[in-house]
């Protein structure tokens, strides 16, 4: 399968191309590009800012948990504009463990 990278125009990217058989797009911010035809960043940098600050608060994660806690940032983005008590109601009722 071959995988597709779209990054900004950071050097410390240069290398994932030679890690295997991949299409690597850039957005080059420095130069005022923001959008390259269907290659923007916005929405990945929009969640790594809002992982970043829901895994702060912890200080300190686990490097075994940190998986758990990534897609627990993932729901939280994706779902981020819908009221979610619903859930909240249902694992007081159905608990996991």
């Amino acid at each position: 399968m071959k995988k597709i990278i779209h990054s900004d125009g950071w050097r410390g990217y240069n290398g994932l191309v030679d890690l295997g058989d991949k299409k690597h797009f850039r957005i080059h911010h420095g130069k005022k590009e923001f959008v390259g035809g269907k290659t923007h960043i916005n929405g990945i940098e929009s969640f790594w800012g809002y992982a970043k600050t829901g895994l702060a608060k912890f200080r300190r994660v686990r490097r075994e948990s940190f998986h758990f806690d990534l897609k627990e940032c993932e729901f939280r983005f994706n779902d981020r504009h819908n009221n979610l008590s619903h859930i909240m109601e249902n694992l007081s009722k159905n608990p996991l463990f």
